[in-house]
């Protein structure tokens, strides 16, 4: 009979950090959810907005301390104008009507990504929910906006070569550990990725934090998904077997019996 060592019973177990997951979503699919029932593109962002909310208000008590989303990616500048400008009328209008629900619950609502391209009253948007959300120690929500994983790593790596005294180029061996700590020093690496759309790839996403993570890819189109499809997510991860690179408990216990280590 197995040890129960051998079967991951709570997330905690399956994370670095005993207050909970550090959970990312790439939120796909409200274009096409729009498309297929004769609606403007923008009406599906709109609804997406809905299913982030169902998201933000569940997740701290299904043990998630982080959530990132992917809101806007830098490559989504190429779409059309109106859904770029609606896309930022809805995220005005989630800062301006969220803020206050999220400093209630003790959340903290961080924007990732650039933002000198972002016009002013978004900006002044955020710098109002940030800052009233500052003190929150509950739910960490990270909002990924003009995100690139590729742009966050190039300036991560750029902002460690010159913060060095003697102005030389790091190590490999130190260079590492100076990424780790710029990109993952406020919300630890993700724990488990979460695709809707039923697309299958990371499309330039918390890269080097999801080295390690586990993840579940799902037809629903972000519109539609809703808490049960959080815990179903949720569910299959706590059934995951994760190793970092090593051996599980059980496989460990298994060798050293066979060679006589174990009685």
């Amino acid at each position: 009979m197995q040890s129960d060592t051998c079967l991951p019973d709570n997330f905690a177990l399956q994370s670095e950090y005993s207050a909970g997951l550090h959970v990312a979503i790439i939120m796909d699919g409200n274009g096409r959810w729009a498309t297929r029932r004769g609606l403007p593109r923008i009406a599906g962002h709109r609804a997406g907005v809905a299913a982030l909310q169902r998201v933000v208000e569940r997740a701290p008590e299904l043990g998630i301390r982080c959530l990132t989303v992917y809101a806007f990616s830098s490559d989504n500048w190429r779409r059309p104008a109106s859904e770029v400008e609606g896309i930022f009328w809805l995220l005005r209008a989630f800062l301006r009507l969220e803020t206050d629900r999220l400093r209630e619950h003790g959340a903290r609502l961080q924007i990732i990504g650039r933002r000198d391209r972002l016009a002013i009253s978004v900006l002044r948007e955020i710098d109002r929910a940030e800052c009233a959300t500052a003190a929150g120690r509950g739910l960490h929500l990270r909002v990924a906006i003009d995100y690139s994983s590729r742009d966050a790593i190039t300036h991560a790596a750029a902002n460690a070569t010159a913060a060095l005294a003697n102005g030389e180029l790091p190590s490999l061996d130190s260079l590492g550990p100076l990424l780790m700590r710029a990109l993952t020093a406020e919300s630890g690496e993700v724990d488990l990725l979460i695709r809707t759309g039923g697309e299958q790839r990371l499309s330039d996403f918390l890269l080097w934090e999801s080295a390690y993570a586990e993840l579940v890819f799902t037809d629903r189109m972000w519109p539609d998904f809703d808490v049960a499809d959080l815990e179903a997510a949720l569910e299959e991860f706590s059934h995951r077997e994760r190793r970092f690179g090593s051996v599980s408990e059980c496989t460990a216990y298994l060798a050293a019996s066979s060679i006589g280590g174990v009685q």
